[in-house]
């Protein structure tokens, strides 16, 4: 089987975890390649629920190799309670979880920023989950921030920790008028954070392409969703990370010559938490029906999700900047009692025509959708195990999905459960 990047392909919580799940039963490793506890991914296997920050999802296979690549920003508190609750629930960690020392660490400075800012911020506040994520990866390009390799002993961590306490505390008495964190405590604790976690951290570089040598197959996992993108997504309402494909190579030191396929996770409809434009949101009775039935809250936060059809010109640039490969269609059998579905095939801006999404926010905010109306087949898909299974309806509308976005359909989920799948065509 070929190594395999598998993002988002519209605002995040499309049902990566579900997808990555199913897919590790054909590789042998499987890397997060950036993000941090911010992002919330569920997989349903074996009767057993789990939600996971930052351990990749395919940790629920026996004898897989999961690592948490050097583009993450890493929570180690979080780590810890991930790893605590995998054991209690006898999942086998050791030897199976990798963390990449040069990854970099979330601190207490990081996340009281996040949560201050957001306040101030008041209705302009781009919605973050106050997870520290966005400080974190500024002190990083910065170039004052901790390495998870630092955690492992004291003559690294302290001067890299007082640092950041200089800056950050000036900050929250200046800006925030808020009460300095104590470096003191900070080192202590996360000193013994790190050997906590000190059998699993490593050169993960050079593990991987020693693998590689050995033809293991990778699975490398993003995390949020192409929307979100830092470069590519609505900013200012993004995450602090790219969450394209290509950041796979970048967030796991695994040049792009060895990823074959890209797989853009996509839900049959569209969803999006936090602040920002979203031209198919749906404000009425029929948003939060797709909300019930689909479950629709954040795994991180619990906040409602926003709901809305399906937004091809959305899809279509994360197939232009992802160079998707597949399409893997989740949520399906949350449409099975609609009498009718529409999709957004274009948009219309004062007037023109627009197949593409804006690049600029303010354009985004002007996007009137323009809509396709398809038969819904008001039957139930959650038994449907093969193509040939679907509702004619269903694979009408899952046709037309695949040619507006201009890529062919891997896989479909029909339900959270791991055999609720449907392979298509993943050559």
């Amino acid at each position: 089987m070929p190594n395999r990047v598998v993002v988002g392909s519209q605002w995040g919580d499309e049902g990566k975890a579900k997808i990555v799940d199913f897919l590790t039963l054909y590789a042998d490793i499987i890397v997060r390649f950036q993000g941090g506890a911010n992002a919330g991914h569920t997989v349903k296997a074996e009767g057993k629920e789990f939600i996971f920050h930052l351990i990749p999802s395919g940790i629920m296979h026996p004898n897989k190799i999961c690592i948490i690549g050097n583009g993450v920003v890493f929570d180690p508190k979080q780590a810890v309670l991930e790893i605590k609750d995998l054991v209690s629930k006898g999942i086998s960690v050791d030897n199976r979880i990798l963390i990449a020392e040069n990854a970099h660490v979330v601190l207490p400075w990081h996340i009281t920023s996040d949560k201050l800012k957001e306040a101030r911020a008041g209705s302009s506040a781009i919605g973050t989950t106050g997870r520290g994520i966005g400080p974190c990866y500024s002190d990083k390009v910065n170039r004052h921030g901790v390495r998870v390799g630092d955690l492992l002993n004291e003559k690294d961590l302290r001067p890299r920790i007082e640092a950041i306490a200089e800056f950050r505390n000036e900050e929250f008495k200046k800006m925030f008028e808020a009460e300095a964190i104590d470096p003191e405590p900070v080192i202590k604790e996360y000193l013994e954070l790190g050997q906590q976690l000190k059998p699993y951290i490593c050169d993960t570089v050079s593990y991987l392409h020693e693998k590689l040598k050995e033809k293991k197959q990778i699975i490398f996992e993003g995390a949020q969703g192409t929307i979100l993108d830092v470069d590519h997504g609505t900013y200012p309402f993004v995450t602090s990370s790219n969450t394209v494909a290509g950041y796979a190579s970048c967030g796991s030191g695994v040049g792009p010559i060895a990823i074959e396929q890209v797989i853009g996770v996509v839900k049959a409809y569209t969803t999006r938490v936090g602040n920002g434009p979203f031209p198919t949101e749906l404000t009425n009775e029929t948003g939060e029906t797709l909300r019930k039935i689909g479950g629709e809250f954040g795994a991180t936060t619990g906040r409602p999700r926003r709901c809305g059809w399906f937004d091809a010109p959305v899809v279509r640039k994360a197939v232009a900047v992802n160079g998707l490969t597949h399409l893997a269609i989740t949520k399906l059998d949350v449409l099975d009692s609609f009498k009718e579905i529409k999709i957004c095939s274009g948009y219309n801006i004062e007037g023109k025509n627009l197949q593409s999404f804006p690049n600029r926010l303010s354009q985004v905010s002007l996007c009137e959708p323009v809509y396709e109306i398809l038969p819904g087949w008001e039957s139930s898909t959650s038994n449907c195990r093969s193509w040939a299974d679907l509702p004619p309806n269903a694979q009408k509308y899952l046709t037309r999905i695949s040619e507006l976005a201009g890529v062919k359909i891997g896989m479909i989920s029909i339900g959270a459960k791991r055999d609720e799948s449907i392979l298509v065509d993943m050559e």
